[in-house]
């Protein structure tokens, strides 16, 4: 039976390292290999992860998530990756379930239904949608548990909340873009797969309870990073060629939620540093045709989704001024 290395990104949540670790230990299948990345913590992090068993790779700062994700890879030695949050819990049988949902499908990564840790009767998480402006949707998110959300079918992007991955693809997809640090880096990541032709399946039983930005929620810094990332994951992929009128309006648009959570400040500042860092931006070389018809297939999808939810205001202004 083929291993899984278990990938876990952390900073200075030694407690959230210690829930994670030991519900790894009651899984009906052991992970052959669990990685702690630890992002220069200056907790209890590395006792944890010696006392419960894990391998810790020390970075000497804060380099974010997707460094941290990169370190994991470069070290991982099976052929399965599961890269996983350090607020995640996964239910007993998640590894079982998910490497039967591989082999069974012969695909290449394979996503689950998160739910929130403190609403589990509420998604968390399934897979990602991603717009013509570089803003994406967690598909589902906040809508309640279903038999809509309980069908496996085939997904191109996928969140690294708890996703596994065959090591191929990062052969064939390159490593995780680290200039976004942390969040949008799955998005980037799903965007270059799925130009690629990498396939995923969506696995509902594979189930997951999340907490959901432990570590970046306290002060803006989430929606800062989530700003900023939606304007360089438009400027790499140059969608202004594809509908400048549907970033610009998608992009103002996705100010809404955090006027509502009132982090406007750090979202402005977040779009602002994306502008600045978009100047000197190296561009994805893609087939646009390709990328255009993956977006637009994509936004139909959503557009769908939101239709049979409810729109959230801003897909709502989104979809109705953006145009085809």
């Amino acid at each position: 039976m083929p291993g899984i290395t278990v990938i876990i990104p952390t900073w200075n949540r030694a407690d959230l390292l210690r829930s994670v670790l030991e519900n790894l230990r009651q899984q009906t299948m052991s992970p052959a290999q669990t990685l702690v990345v630890d992002n220069g913590s200056v907790d209890g992090t590395a006792g944890v992860a010696a006392r419960l068993g894990s391998e810790r790779i020390a970075l000497d700062r804060n380099l974010g998530f997707a460094a941290a994700v990169n370190a994991g890879i470069s070290a991982a030695k099976h052929e399965w990756i599961l890269i996983l949050n350090n607020d995640v819990e996964l239910q007993p049988d998640w590894l079982e379930c998910a490497l039967e949902a591989a082999n069974q499908g012969g695909v290449q990564f394979v996503a689950g239904k998160i739910l929130q840790a403190h609403a589990p009767e509420r998604l968390d998480g399934t897979w990602d949608l991603v717009t013509r402006s570089g803003c994406a949707w967690r598909c589902g998110w906040n809508a309640l548990d279903g038999p809509a959300w309980s069908v496996r079918r085939p997904i191109e992007i996928a969140p690294m909340t708890a996703t596994m991955f065959h090591r191929a693809v990062f052969e064939r997809a390159g490593l995780v873009d680290v200039r976004y640090e942390s969040y949008y880096e799955d998005v980037d990541f799903g965007l270059r797969c799925a130009l690629a032709g990498l396939t995923g399946v969506y696995e509902p039983r594979c189930v997951a309870r999340h907490m959901g930005s432990a570590t970046l929620n306290s002060d803006g810094r989430m929606t800062y990073f989530v700003s900023r990332n939606q304007v360089l994951l438009a400027a790499k992929f140059q969608l202004s060629q594809l509908s400048r009128r549907a970033v610009w309006l998608g992009q103002a648009f996705a100010l809404l939620p955090p006027i509502r959570t009132g982090h406007l400040l750090s979202a402005l500042k977040g779009k602002r540093d994306g502008i600045r860092m978009a100047k000197r931006l190296a561009v994805e070389r893609v087939d646009r045709a390709r990328l255009q018809a993956l977006l637009v297939r994509n936004e139909e999808e959503l557009r769908g989704f939101q239709e049979k939810l409810g729109f959230d205001l801003s897909w709502k202004l989104y979809f109705g001024l953006a145009g085809k």
